[in-house]
């Protein structure tokens, strides 16, 4: 896989799909812990009509570096990708942090983000008790113990478990390092005073199940937002892998609507 190097990180990327297709390139940016390949599903089924981006951000997945202290140093990082491949306008699709991380790049370069999509994301990183108890013992516990429970209660009730083993095996992979300072990174995370400023077409697809960030905060954000459209689906946090058809499906009627 073709690498790019930035400030002392390699990072990894998939650029598939036509080139001289008329619609802007679709940029997909993972969450937390995660890596490129929650985006499986929308890169087979996009690719072959458009031009589709996605990347390992730095210390995730094939990507190398070490953690960095805010969002605005992650959404640096995918615009440094994107002037490498001179990919001056697009669409973006970020969950969870991939989201915070859109949502930044949307707020500095309104004129390159022709629309935006957000999963299972907020404006506002607000941790509900438990959440903040888990992390809280993240000190106190074996790592891998402490990411099978993230990643456990990550996903609605039911689904499959074998499943939910192999992402928590990926994502037990990133390093601890990384992981405690990217949650620093999204506890500093704040625009929801701000959201008022996005002018770009958004659509917030959440889960109806997510105790991760609950549809609630997602609402709030919602109503700051000029010109968005909100679809709730019957998944957790992990909507990309939970429920991939219709993510996809989410995103084709809304950029075919907005065409």
């Amino acid at each position: 896989m073709p690498q790019l190097e930035v400030d002392g990180a390699a990072l990894t990327y998939d650029d598939e799909g036509p080139r001289d297709a008329e619609d802007v390139p679709l940029v997909f940016v993972h969450g937390w812990t995660a890596n490129r390949h929650r985006w499986d599903h929308q890169l087979a089924h996009f690719s072959t009509g458009r031009r589709v981006i996605r990347l390992d951000l730095r210390g995730h997945g094939e990507s190398t570096g070490a953690g960095v202290r805010t969002i605005a140093e992650l959404a640096r990082d995918v615009l440094a990708l994107l002037d490498h491949l001179e990919v001056e306008r697009f669409v973006l699709v970020g969950h969870s942090m991939g989201g915070m991380i859109s949502q930044t790049i949307a707020l500095s370069h309104p004129e390159r983000v022709e629309r935006m999509v957000l999963v299972n994301s907020i404006g506002r990183m607000t941790y509900s008790r438990g959440r903040g108890l888990l992390m809280s013992a993240s000190t106190l516990v074996p790592y891998k113990l402490f990411v099978a429970t993230n990643i456990q209660r990550a996903f609605a009730p039911g689904h499959p478990r074998e499943e939910i083993r192999k992402y928590i095996r990926d994502s037990a992979g990133t390093p601890r390092e990384v992981v405690m300072t990217l949650y620093g990174a999204m506890r500093a995370f704040d625009v929801l005073d701000r959201v008022g400023e996005i002018r770009t077409p958004t659509l917030m697809v959440h889960g109806y199940h997510d105790i991760q960030l609950p549809v609630h905060q997602m609402l709030r954000m919602a109503k700051g937002y000029p010109d968005a459209v909100v679809r709730i689906l019957d998944a957790g946090h992990e909507l990309p892998v939970e429920k991939p058809a219709e993510l996809t499906a989410a995103l084709d009627s809304f950029l075919t609507a907005r065409s």
